[in-house]
């Protein structure tokens, strides 16, 4: 590959690996490495790929897949946990709070979501793939993915409603001024 197609490549799709990089790493500098380590991969087994087109999909994957490596290389698992039963979609009342909500507050919360659940809505949410496309990114059935997904939403609306009670209980009335009119 030659080092300006390389270069559009990275220029490409850096932004969105890095993105995804870090909602799995919760770390810039983890999501650098991430990105660093999925980008020499690709110089040295990319140009195997077949299909030109599927580049992104390859990159995702790869990072994946890494982020996957090192962590059992550090020996840390993800547990499951069983939501309780009775998982709700978002009730039309509840579309003008969330309709609130920064960015800032939504990345927080996404934090704080199982990595297993994060990497299916980061990848759904945030870069746009199919359900298609994020099980082969993550290696999955696409049943396991749009479980994951229920599953993931179910955290991160429980994450923003933790953050939006945290936020309540920092506000504070101030006491009307002497004199002034109700």
């Amino acid at each position: 590959m030659s080092h300006e197609a390389f270069t559009q490549l990275v220029d490409a799709h850096y932004e969105a690996l890095y993105r995804f990089a870090l909602s799995l790493a919760r770390n810039g500098a983890d999501a650098g490495d991430l990105v660093q380590q999925t980008f020499f991969i690709w110089a040295t087994k990319g140009d195997s790929l077949r299909e030109a087109d599927k580049a992104k999909s390859w990159l995702f994957t790869t990072l994946y897949r890494e982020f996957l490596r090192g962590r059992r290389r550090a020996a840390r698992a993800t547990s499951i946990e069983d939501l309780p039963p009775g998982e709700q979609e978002i009730a039309a009342e509840e579309v003008d709070r969330v309709a609130r909500l920064d960015a800032g507050t939504v990345m927080t919360a996404l934090q704080s979501v199982d990595e297993v659940f994060r990497a299916p809505l980061t990848l759904f949410y945030l870069e746009d793939f199919s359900y298609v496309e994020i099980a082969a990114t993550l290696d999955v059935p696409i049943g396991t993915v749009m479980s994951r997904l229920s599953r993931g939403k179910a955290q991160l609306r429980a994450a923003l409603a933790q953050e939006e009670r945290g936020a309540g209980a920092k506000i504070v009335a101030f006491a009307a001024a002497k004199g002034a009119k109700s």
